[in-house]
């Protein structure tokens, strides 16, 4: 039976009227298209409670956006490459081209669930300020005007080191080929039950990362944040490098992997180690430039 779907488009990205036109034209010759949307719009048609797939034409943070925002319609998530990198996005235009009638027909559909990471901000007073979601990562930064900030970390109720530094990062999986893997913490295989705890910065030679077991609990407390000259808070909580919250000293985020799940379709043709060689140059060797090469 040809699948009912939703098609969230970037039109922020150089290439979507092309990459649009060509999987609207493949989701309405083996699929039914419900609907059409930019991915920044609100979507409103009651009809979107009924589809079978939402596939999302961008790059990775477009994906990373979208999943947050459809996790509770409970259907597979289908990423198709606009960006640069397209590491999440695992289809591109020739790949989804490829295999567009059985995904978008009905026929057999591979998928991998990734856990959420949730978060839970209250204040020194235990007022609750803040509930979110991330798929990549939870990040404490210092924020304006950057100057060192101290935090300290605690896991499953015992209390752990102070930190100074500018932030720490809670990763899943999932994203510890992002933010985390800048700053030097470990990739971690997406089926593995953990999360990361990488400093950003930090004024010691004995912090390194940490692997935490997917059921354990942090607790991040500012101890001493930023506030910019007018006295707003420059500390920052970003989740995906796309939501941001304010904090200030005394708060706390608790941090945990959530029961909300995400499944995305995976591309039969993919494979994740071959694409940390492929687009993350694992072990790649410097290049050797011959004689007088620019």
């Amino acid at each position: 039976m040809r699948r009912r779907i939703l098609l969230l488009v970037n039109r922020r990205k150089s290439d979507w009227s092309r990459g649009g036109e060509l999987v609207r034209g493949l989701i309405e010759t083996y699929g039914t298209l419900v609907a059409e949307y930019d991915s920044g719009a609100i979507c409103d048609d009651p009809m979107i409670g009924r589809v079978d797939l939402v596939v999302v034409l961008g790059g990775d943070g477009t994906l990373l956006s979208q999943a947050r925002r459809w996790a509770g319609l409970g259907v597979p998530i289908m990423g198709v490459n606009l960006g640069k990198l397209g590491f999440m996005a695992e289809f591109d235009l020739d790949s989804a081209k490829s295999y567009a009638e059985a995904i978008f027909g009905g026929g057999e559909m591979q998928t991998r669930e990734l856990s959420f990471v949730g978060v839970k901000v209250r204040s020194r007073e235990g007022e609750a300020r803040y509930e979110g979601l991330a798929l990549n990562e939870c990040v404490v930064t210092a924020g304006p005007p950057y100057r060192m900030i101290e935090l300290s970390l605690s896991i499953d109720g015992s209390p752990g080191p102070k930190v100074v530094g500018d932030g720490l990062i809670v990763s899943t999986p999932t994203g510890s080929t992002a933010y985390n893997l800048s700053a030097g913490g470990p990739i971690i295989a997406p089926s593995v039950d953990a999360m990361v705890v990488t400093p950003i910065a930090a004024h010691s030679l004995a912090f390194r990362p940490i692997v935490v077991p997917g059921h354990g609990k942090i607790e991040l407390t500012v101890l001493r944040a930023n506030h910019d000259g007018e006295g707003a808070s420059g500390t920052t909580l970003v989740l995906d490098g796309q939501v941001h919250v304010p904090l200030e000293e005394g708060d706390t985020a608790a941090i945990g992997l959530a029961g909300t799940k995400v499944r995305f379709v995976r591309n039969p043709g993919g494979d994740y180690w071959r694409t940390l060689v492929e687009k993350l140059h694992w072990a790649m060797p410097p290049k050797m430039r011959k004689p007088g090469e620019v």
